[in-house]
């Protein structure tokens, strides 16, 4: 049964603080098998799935400091 991951997003890499199968796309919600995980922010913590929806994060964080 899989189970989702704690991870400690770091600069180039990441560390799994508690371990799982994956974790979850902070702007889709969608499972990201930890072999996959290319995206994520070491300033949110948080993962994304895809180049996209870093791109909307991003944005969507800038939006909110102007």
């Amino acid at each position: 049964m899989p189970n989702e991951a704690r991870v400690r997003y770091l600069d180039g890499d990441y560390q799994v603080e508690s371990p799982g199968n994956f974790v979850r796309c902070a702007v889709t919600n969608t499972p990201i098998p930890l072999d996959e995980l290319k995206y994520w922010s070491v300033k949110h913590q948080e993962a994304y799935v895809d180049a996209s929806a870093s791109l909307k994060r991003y944005t969507e964080e800038r939006e909110r400091s102007r």
